[in-house]
């Protein structure tokens, strides 16, 4: 299996649509008020629907980025604020963190290989439940 798409609450659609196209994802369904769909560069998607209301998650989606730190300056020129910015993670990967309008939390990072090839990965012959 592969995760494809990944469906965050948002309040407004519309307002969200405008944030998620301003961190530069590429719009391909338009449904407002109730949905918006987006591409990811390597194919995968994820969606907004129109809630009432957010509850506030503790799930954070990851977008990887190629240069995380020129992806970073570039947003901030942009006004988008975020609540850190990158970081060496001690798991090998550079991360900034943010919140879209309704509050979702969001990670940009860059890990190159060792998002599937980290040293401390299972081997092929690990025990598995």
């Amino acid at each position: 299996m592969n995760l494809n798409q990944v469906t965050l609450p948002a309040t407004d659609v519309e307002r969200s649509a405008l944030f998620y196209r301003r961190l530069g994802f590429t719009q391909i369904v338009s449904a407002p008020p109730r949905y918006a769909r987006f591409e990811c560069q390597d194919g995968a998607t994820f969606s907004l629907h129109a809630v009432d209301s957010v509850t506030p998650s503790q799930t954070v989606v990851y977008f990887e980025c190629d240069d995380l730190d020129a992806t970073y300056q570039r947003l901030r020129g942009l006004g988008i604020e975020f609540n850190q910015a990158p970081k060496d993670q001690i798991w090998l990967w550079r991360e900034a963190y943010l919140q879209d309008p309704d509050g979702n939390i969001l990670c940009l990072y860059h890990a190159g290989s060792t998002r599937r090839f980290p040293p401390w990965r299972l081997s092929a012959d690990s025990p598995r439940l």
